[in-house]
C-alpha cells in the first residue's frame, strides 16, 4: 500500500524478469472487500495470467502504473518514466515510454477494470522485446522495447494516498539451457563462498568437524543486498546437536571461520541463544531462539537516496554442528 509523503512515488519492482515461460502479468481493479476473479479470453496473446496485481483501493487519485522496467530502474520514478521502461498508467490511460511525458493509448482504468502486460513470446529470443498491453483481456496496443540482460521486471507504480496492492507472484521456472534439456537446480552460482558448507540443491549442510570455535562452516552469496533484493530467509531443517546457526550480513571479505555478527562488519541472528552480534563475540539479548522448523529472515530497509553503485553487505549464514 502506498505510504509515501505527498508528491513521491511508491514504486514496486518484482525479483524476477519476464521469461518465454512466464511472459505476462496482470492487475485487477476491485472495490475493498470485493474479491477479483480473473477473466479468460485471452485469445492467442497469452494463456490466462501467471501473476495477479489485485489492486484492493484504488486511492485519491488512482495514479497507478502498471508496466515493465529494466533492473536499474530508480524506484523513484513510476514505470514508464525511467530509460528503458514502459508502462499503461491507469488515471489518464496513457503510454508511458522512457519518459515524463505520456501518448495517448487506451482509456482510463477505474474499479472493476484489469491492467495487463507482457512480452510476446517470440520476441524474447529476437530484440527489442514486443511489449502488449491489455485491458479487461482485449488487447490494447503494444512496441517494441530494447531487451538486455537480465530483462525486464514487472512493475507498478503508486502515488497517491490509500493505494493498496496485493501482489502474487508465480514461483521461478526451471531453467533451460538452448537445446530444452532438463537442468537440475543446483543453486550453486548464488554462492560465492561455501567453506565446510554442502550444498544439495538449496540445502546447505555443515561438513566441518565442529570440535572448537574455529570449525564454523560458512556460506555467503555471491550478490550483496540492494534496493531490488533486500530480504532472504531460511529454514531450519536440522538443528545438528546444538544449533550454532547464525543468520545476516556482513562484508565480502569476512572471515570465514567466524560466525556472522563476531567481527566487525557484520550483523547477525544466531538461532541458539536468539541473541544479536554485531561486530563482537557477545550478543545481546534479541529474540527468541529457533528451533528445527522455524523459518529466520534478515532484510535491510534502504533509504530512497541509497546509491546504487555501491558494493553493499552480502547475505548470509553459518553451520556449526
Amino acid at each position: 500500500s502506498y505510504r509515501g509523503p505527498s508528491g513521491e512515488v511508491g514504486c514496486y519492482v518484482a525479483p524476477r524478469p519476464l521469461t518465454r515461460d512466464s511472459n505476462y502479468f496482470e492487475v485487477s481493479l476491485e472495490v475493498r472487500g470485493a474479491r477479483a476473479v480473473p477473466g479468460g479470453g485471452y485469445g492467442a496473446l497469452t494463456p490466462p495470467p501467471l501473476a495477479q496485481v489485485s489492486i484492493v483501493d484504488s486511492g485519491v487519485r488512482g495514479t497507478i502504473a502498471v508496466g515493465l522496467v529494466p533492473h536499474c530502474h530508480s524506484l523513484e520514478h513510476p514505470p514508464g518514466w525511467g530509460p528503458g521502461s514502459v508502462a499503461y498508467h491507469a488515471d489518464d490511460g496513457k503510454l508511458y515510454s522512457g519518459r515524463a511525458k505520456g501518448r495517448q493509448f487506451g482509456s482510463k482504468c477505474s474499479s472493476g477494470d484489469r491492467i495487463g502486460c507482457g512480452v510476446e513470446r517470440g520476441s524474447f529470443g529476437a530484440p527489442p522485446a514486443q511489449v502488449f498491453f491489455t485491458k479487461n483481456g482485449q488487447r490494447v496496443g503494444g512496441l517494441g522495447v530494447p531487451l538486455s540482460p537480465p530483462g525486464l521486471f514487472p512493475a507498478v507504480g503508486l502515488h497517491s494516498l490509500g493505494e493498496e496492492v496485493r501482489l502474487h507472484l508465480p514461483p521461478p521456472g526451471p531453467p533451460e539451457d538452448e537445446g530444452g534439456a532438463m537442468l537440475v537446480d543446483s543453486l550453486e552460482e548464488e554462492w560465492g563462498r561455501l567453506h565446510d558448507v554442502r550444498l544439495c540443491g538449496s540445502v546447505l549442510e555443515y561438513v566441518g568437524k565442529g570440535k572448537s570455535i574455529v570449525d564454523v562452516g560458512l556460506a555467503q552469496a555471491r550478490r550483496p543486498l540492494s534496493p531490488r533484493s533486500h530480504y532472504f530467509e531460511l529454514e531450519i531443517l536440522d538443528p545438528g546437536e546444538k544449533c550454532y546457526i547464525a543468520l545476516g550480513v556482513a562484508r565480502k571479505d569476512y572471515p570465514k571461520n567466524r560466525h556472522p555478527g563476531w567481527s566487525r562488519g557484520s550483523v547477525a541472528y544466531h538461532a541458539d541463544d536468539g541473541k544479536l552480534f554485531h561486530g563482537s563475540g557477545v550478543g545481546d539479548p534479541f529474540g527468541p531462539r529457533c528451533y528445527k522448523g522455524d523459518v529466520m529472515g534478515c532484510g535491510i530497509m534502504f533509504p530512497r537516496d541509497y546509491g546504487r553503485d555501491s558494493e553493499g553487505i552480502a547475505g548470509q549464514g553459518t553451520l556449526k554442528a
